[in-house]
């Protein structure tokens, strides 16, 4: 895969303003340049409720307070009708309806100022780009029903999230693609480690995989790559077993989470998948971090997996470096820090990968 050895961001950034954030990206991370999440601008642009503009313009989410489904009206079959035709509007093509889950200017002014950006030339040496979008469970758990039950244990509002994030992100890579390189989209879904957890026994896997292969199958449509990222220990073999290309995890923090799923691993490898490594910590550690470090941390990496069977050969030729998770929550120098230091382990790899026999 022609996007291997690169180095990306997660998403978000501690910038209230655009601008700021777009120089960190193209400073550090022009080949595989992503667009900034600024969740500090307000709620809007919070993790959750940034892709969820469609829903409630269809009254089927109120987003005032706690976004909560509105599915106790009276008309609430009249609203479904209404919002699932614009679905299936969108998804045989119709252009208009899928511009109908763009997300608006408030909740989005890094993918609007990203675009600009492209569209201006600021991002020549780019090889792809990359966009993110929410997973459904991480939704499911935040968003409740009328009776403020989790969402995500009612069916008919599960597949409402699916749906609409599915076309959120189908907009987002259509919108990027017409910039003429490959686009990524990650589906990032932190709530994946609930599974198996004694507090959300009735969680399968297989909901997990119909709705997570829903939005991956979705977003290949619209003709891009798709990755995962989770950052926390899950149970991998969930994600492995998806149609992706990409696996996104938080290796300084829980590399040893992926040890018992090395068969996964290797298979998911084998048919051309790509690692991306969370490298970098997205704390205050990343002061005490440098990037012959992280590399020889790396390395060491690379050594235990092969140890217990998975292709070096390919550990070395299929991978990504990223941060560990998103920096939108961190001091902005501490950001920049971090960034610089995704942007130098890549390089010394990518180095040191010349160099070797």
């Amino acid at each position: 895969m022609k996007i291997s050895g690169l180095a990306t961001g997660i998403g978000s950034l501690p910038c209230i303003e655009a601008a700021p954030a777009l120089e960190l990206v193209k400073k550090h991370l022009g080949s595989l340049p992503h667009w900034p999440q600024l969740p500090r601008r307000g709620s809007a642009e919070g993790f959750v409720e940034q892709f969820l503009g469609a829903l409630a313009a269809h009254r089927i989410l109120e987003t005032r307070g706690k976004p909560r489904f509105l599915n106790d009206g009276a008309d609430w079959p009249e609203r479904l009708t209404a919002f699932y035709t614009v679905c299936f509007g969108a998804e045989e093509g119709d252009e208009a309806a899928l511009a109908a889950f763009a997300p608006g200017q408030e909740a989005a002014s890094g993918f609007y100022a990203f675009c600009s950006a492209v569209e201006a030339g600021e991002f020549p040496g780019a090889k792809a780009f990359k966009g993110q979008v929410v997973g459904p469970l991480t939704v499911g758990f935040q968003l409740t029903g009328a009776g403020g039950r989790p969402a995500y244990y009612d069916p008919e509002l599960r597949e409402l999230i699916v749906r609409n994030l599915t076309l959120a992100a189908r907009w987002q890579a259509t919108t990027l693609r017409r910039f003429g390189a490959p686009v990524i989209i990650f589906i990032d879904e932190p709530a994946v480690s609930v599974y198996g957890q004694s507090s959300y026994i009735t969680v399968t896997r297989e909901q997990i995989t119909a709705d997570m292969g829903e939005m991956v199958a979705g977003i290949k449509a619209a003709g891009a790559l798709v990755g995962v990222h989770s950052c926390a220990a899950v149970d991998w073999s969930i994600l492995l077993a998806l149609d992706i290309d990409i696996l996104s995890f938080d290796a300084y923090g829980y590399f040893q989470s992926l040890l018992p799923y090395r068969r996964e691993l290797a298979a998911f490898l084998e048919r051309g998948g790509v690692l991306a490594w969370g490298l970098v910590p997205t704390a205050e550690t990343a002061w005490e971090e440098s990037p012959a470090g992280l590399v020889a941390r790396l390395e060491m990496y690379w050594r235990e997996l092969a140890e217990r069977g998975v292709p070096e050969k390919l550990l070395r030729r299929q991978w990504l470096i990223t941060p560990s998770c998103g920096a939108g929550l961190l001091a902005e120098p501490l950001a920049g820090r971090i960034y610089e230091l995704t942007a130098a382990a890549a390089g010394l790899l990518r180095e040191r990968e010349k160099g070797a026999p």
